[in-house]
């Protein structure tokens, strides 16, 4: 099965407390992992940001909704136990309990009316059900960002060879390599010169060399096998050990497979990867605006803070 989402998780863990004890919600994850019979790489899989566990976040969302609800309640900080609001909800035929069956509960109500009319509003909208607020920002990251690779490919694909070469040394020195970007890359702008479109230092020392292929073909056209092959080949004839080939298109699987096979170490970087990292190093891209996710500092206050 795959990680339940949110609002499939809040019946069992409103199960789990319903023997009235005070849990810890590491216990409620350890249980609901059991409950969920979740495999290993369930329960690694992080959130986009690689910031918290995707099932810990939602363990921690259903959690929150249901004391918005009444149905348990906070003794202490980190910990819950069910309300006896909680235990009459249980005495009821339920199959699940979700956003709308919350919307029965005055408390409930208030805390969506009170945060829809903020600033600050919960992105929990019809057809985003299912996300906790994080995963609600980050797909909607995630969508901005898939577009501004697609206009971001066509753009290149757009540009000129001399551009395009100027645009792969660019990436590259912000990605550490090479000195300056004047005196990065070599070779630039002969292309065919046995194979090699430019050669850069791999580090600011030049302590080894990467030699680069550079194609800017169209997205229909797929580099094969014999492309790759070729490219080797002038590495070989160079004494080079180290290269990168990178197109605004596709690799084939027959090029993927002999590339990974061979002794010469041969990067291939295709218009998803490259335009991907791009965005990554700021380059063709400029920032728009910025989003800070905060989290209460509880270092900060210390034996300040009051219990829940």
């Amino acid at each position: 099965m795959t990680i339940p989402d949110f609002q499939t998780i809040m019946l069992p863990l409103l199960r789990f407390a319903s023997d009235g004890k005070d849990h810890s919600v590491h216990d409620a994850v350890i249980h609901l992992i059991n409950h969920f019979n979740l495999s290993e790489d369930q329960q690694s899989q992080l959130l986009s940001s690689g910031q918290q566990p995707v099932f810990y976040n939602r363990v921690g969302w259903a959690r929150a909704y249901l004391k918005k609800a009444g149905l348990i309640d906070s003794p202490r900080r980190g910990y819950f136990h069910i309300t006896d609001r909680g235990r009459e909800l249980l005495t009821r035929p339920l199959d699940r309990i979700d956003m709308k069956l919350l919307q029965a509960f005055p408390e409930f109500v208030e805390f969506r009316k009170r945060n829809n009319d903020s600033e600050t509003s919960y992105p929990i909208e019809v057809g985003l059900e299912e996300l906790t607020p994080e995963e609600a920002l980050e797909e909607a990251y995630q969508k901005i960002r898939i577009d501004l690779a697609e206009e971001l490919l066509k753009a290149v694909i757009g540009s000129s060879p001399g551009f395009f070469e100027k645009l792969v040394v660019e990436l590259l020195v912000k990605m550490g390599y090479g000195g300056s970007q004047r005196d990065a890359a070599r070779a630039v702008g002969r292309s065919g010169d046995e194979g090699i479109d430019g050669i850069i230092d791999e580090d600011k020392l030049g302590l080894d060399t990467i030699y680069i292929q550079a194609k800017k073909w169209k997205e229909e056209i797929t580099v094969s096998r014999p492309e790759i092959q070729k490219f080797v080949g002038a590495l070989q004839g160079q004494r080079a050990r180290k290269g990168i080939f990178i197109t605004t298109t596709r690799f084939s699987a027959e090029a993927k497979n002999y590339a990974s096979n061979i002794e010469t170490k041969v990067v291939l970087i295709d218009g998803k990867r490259l335009t991907n990292l791009m965005i990554d190093y700021n380059v063709g891209v400029s920032q728009q605006t910025t989003y800070e996710i905060k989290r209460l500092d509880t270092d900060y206050f210390g034996e300040g803070l009051e219990q829940e």
